[in-house]
């Protein structure tokens, strides 16, 4: 399960400040997998990394009840002048996985041949999905969090990655960031609408598509 009390975030930009949440309080119960929707810039992925704790919110707190995973396709994850193999060994080793069967998993699902033992900054950005993908998908996490990681690489390698999250459904939850629908109802059986500074959580994934359907087409 993981908390927000009275969160409130800002970031800055050139017009000024950027308001993601406004005091807002939710809860992401055990047991279900939520999908997060809003239009670009409500601030999705700010929501995703305070709920991973690699970003803390202005005001307010964010109650983690178990292991939760890093931003799948956050980019800070790795150290661009470390390999494939060095980063996975060293995330290996912050969450306290066995090196060597880690560094087994993630070799074989990223499939990133000669680049396994190259420097990160050499890599595409979906050979770093990839990366990112595999060693999360390495450590078991009671709570994985994922930002558009699923829409990486092409038919073959999306089913991989289908039937690795199906697999980890059976113990473990998820909470998703995309912008397919048919993405949000494949893994998601609730949702969540990040809007003006306001979360809103829904119990049925049907009727969040549908309220965040007609905000699309109030705002046109």
């Amino acid at each position: 399960m993981i908390r927000l009390e009275h969160v409130t975030k800002t970031f800055r930009t050139p017009r000024g400040r950027k308001l993601v949440l406004d005091n807002a309080s939710a809860t992401f119960e055990a047991g279900h997998n939520v999908g997060i929707l809003g239009v670009n810039g409500a601030g999705k992925s700010t929501l995703i990394r305070l709920i991973a704790g690699s970003e803390l919110p202005d005001r307010g707190i964010v109650r983690r009840y178990g292991r939760v995973s890093f931003p799948l396709g956050f980019g800070g994850t790795f150290h661009g002048a470390l390999s494939g193999c060095e980063n996975a060994a060293f995330i290996a080793r912050i969450y306290g996985a066995p090196v060597g069967a880690t560094l087994d998993y993630v070799e074989d699902f990223a499939e990133l041949g000669e680049y396994w033992t190259m420097p990160v900054n050499t890599y595409s950005s979906g050979m770093r999905a990839r990366l990112a993908f595999a060693v999360c998908l390495a450590i078991d996490f009671d709570v994985y969090l994922i930002d558009e990681i699923t829409e990486v690489g092409d038919q073959r390698f999306r089913r991989k990655c289908a039937d690795a999250f199906r697999a980890r459904m059976a113990h473990s939850d998820i909470i998703l960031v995309s912008h397919n629908p048919q993405t949000i109802r494949q893994y998601c059986d609730r949702g969540a609408i990040l809007a003006d500074g306001a979360l809103s959580l829904y119990d049925e994934i049907g009727a969040a598509l549908t309220r965040y359907h007609r905000m699309l087409q109030e705002t046109i």
